[in-house]
C-alpha cells in the first residue's frame, strides 16, 4: 500500500490517500477547503492514475470534513463514520464560522464503522478502532499488513488532542490512547490528523502526556 499525505485548509489538516497494486484508493479525511484545493486533489488522483472507491472520516470536525462535499460531486463517494460523531457533522456549517470559515453542509454518511470493524479497498484491509476522547466518536484506522494507524485527532507526534471541545474528555482520550493505540506493536507508524509522522514506540517512550 502506497501513502500520499496532502496538508489542506488554513487548520492544516492532514488528508491521506492510501492506495494499492490495483489503482483503487481510500481518502481518509478529505480536507480540502475551497476550488483551488479541489483542484489539488483531482490532478494529484489524476496523475497517480488512482480511482477512489472509499471515503473515511475519523471523526467529524469541519477542518476533517471540509472536501466531503466535492468528494460526493466529483467521485460519487460519502464517507463513512462513527455514528457518535454525527453532532459534529451536523454543527459543522455553526463551528466554521467562529474560525471565519465557511463550509456547505456535509453531505450524510453513506454508512456507519463500530469500533473493530474491518473496512475494505482494492486488496487493502484497514481496522477501525474506537478512540474517543477527542470527540465522542472518534475512529483510528489500522492496518496490521502495512505497520501503521492512522489516529485521527488523538494521537500526535508529542501530543495528544484537544478534550475541551464538545463530546471531548480528558481521561477519556487518555484511556483510548493507552488501551487501543499503544497495545498496537511498537514499530506501527502513527500517522495523525495534524503534524508529521510518528511511531507508537516513540510516543510511549517520549510523549509528555504518559510521563509524570
Amino acid at each position: 500500500m502506497k501513502i500520499y499525505k496532502l496538508v489542506f485548509s488554513p487548520i492544516e489538516v492532514n488528508t491521506y490517500i492510501l492506495a494499492d497494486d490495483s489503482g483503487d484508493c481510500a481518502i481518509i479525511d478529505c480536507g480540502c477547503y475551497d476550488v483551488e484545493e479541489f483542484k489539488v486533489l483531482e490532478n494529484f488522483i489524476r496523475d497517480h492514475h488512482l480511482k477512489p472507491v472509499l471515503l473515511l472520516n475519523t471523526h467529524s470536525h469541519l477542518d476533517h470534513v471540509f472536501g466531503n462535499k466535492f468528494i460526493l460531486e466529483k467521485y460519487g463517494l460519502r464517507t463513512y463514520s462513527n455514528e457518535l460523531d454525527e453532532m459534529n457533522r451536523k454543527n459543522a456549517k455553526k463551528h466554521a464560522l467562529l474560525f471565519g470559515l465557511m463550509i456547505d453542509e456535509p453531505p450524510e454518511p453513506e454508512g456507519f464503522i463500530e469500533d473493530g470493524q474491518s473496512v475494505t479497498f482494492g486488496t487493502t484491509t484497514l481496522l477501525a478502532l474506537l478512540v474517543p476522547g477527542h470527540t465522542t466518536g472518534s475512529l483510528a484506522f489500522y492496518s496490521e499488513n502495512n505497520g501503521c494507524v492512522f489516529t485521527g485527532d488523538a494521537l500526535f507526534s508529542g501530543s495528544i488532542g484537544r478534550s475541551d471541545l464538545t463530546g471531548g474528555n480528558f481521561e477519556t482520550l487518555i484511556n483510548s490512547i493507552k488501551n487501543k493505540l499503544f497495545v498496537l506493536p511498537p514499530s506501527t507508524v502513527v500517522y495523525p490528523g495534524h503534524g508529521k509522522e510518528t511511531t507508537i514506540e516513540r510516543e510511549m517512550k517520549t510523549n509528555p502526556y504518559f510521563h509524570d
